[in-house]
C-alpha cells in the first residue's frame, strides 16, 4: 500500500494545485474519493486512455499501478472499519444501461476491489426515474446529507455507465465546545503577522 500512499499523495497535490488555481475561493475535496473512483474507471482503460490515466493519477511514478486495485481493497477496508470512534463510510456504486453490456470480469473486480455493485438502470426510456433513484441511493448513503448529487436533465438516454462515489464522516472532537458558551454572532478577520 506504500506505492498507492505516494501516488495518491502526488495526485492530491496537484489536483489541489488545480483546484487552488482560483485562489478566491475555498477548496473542500476527497483525494481519496476521486482517485478510488477514477481506478476503478482506470481498471476498465486500455492504451492511450489507461496511460493518460496512470499518468495523471500518478502511477507511472511509482510502478505503473501493477498492485493498485489490491491496494485500493486494502484501504476501503480499514477506511470502512466499524470500531473506529469516528463514522467514516465510502461507498462507490455502478450504475449501468440495462441495454448495454458490461463485461463480467470488470463488474467482478469492482466487487472485489472498490466493494462496487453494478446495478443495471433504463437510461434509455426512463432517465428522470434512474436520476431519482441514484440520487436516492446517495442520500442513503451519506445520512440524507446530499440528496441531489444529480440534477434534473444530467442523466443521458446516451449513457451507458455512471459511477458514483459517496462519502460520509461524522467524528467528534477532541475537545468539545460548551454549547452554552456558543451563539451566532458576525464572523470578522483581522490581519495578523503571526511571525512577529
Amino acid at each position: 500500500m506504500d506505492t498507492l500512499s505516494e501516488a495518491n499523495g502526488t495526485f492530491a497535490l496537484s489536483l489541489l494545485k488545480k483546484l487552488g488555481e482560483d485562489n478566491s475561493k475555498n477548496v473542500f475535496f476527497s483525494p481519496m474519493s476521486i482517485s478510488s473512483a477514477l481506478s476503478m474507471v482506470f481498471m476498465g482503460a486500455k492504451g492511450n486512455t489507461a496511460a493518460q490515466m496512470s499518468q495523471t493519477l500518478s502511477l507511472s511514478k511509482s510502478g505503473g499501478g501493477g498492485d493498485v486495485h489490491q491496494g485500493f481493497q486494502s484501504l476501503l477496508m480499514e477506511v470502512n472499519r466499524t470500531d473506529a470512534a469516528y463514522l467514516l463510510r465510502t461507498a462507490n456504486r455502478l450504475f449501468g444501461d440495462k441495454s448495454y453490456e458490461f463485461l463480467s470480469s470488470f463488474k467482478d473486480s469492482c466487487r472485489k476491489f472498490y466493494q462496487a455493485e453494478m446495478e443495471e438502470l433504463d437510461f434509455n426510456n426512463a432517465t428522470e426515474e434512474s436520476r431519482a433513484h441514484i440520487n436516492t441511493w446517495v442520500a442513503e448513503k451519506t445520512d440524507g446529507k446530499i440528496t441531489e448529487l444529480l440534477s434534473p436533465g444530467s442523466v443521458d438516454p446516451m449513457m451507458n455507465l455512471i459511477l458514483v462515489n459517496a462519502i460520509y464522516f461524522k467524528g467528534n472532537w477532541d475537545n468539545q465546545f460548551n454549547k452554552t458558551q456558543t451563539m451566532e454572532r458576525p464572523f470578522k478577520v483581522s490581519k495578523v503577522n503571526i511571525l512577529e
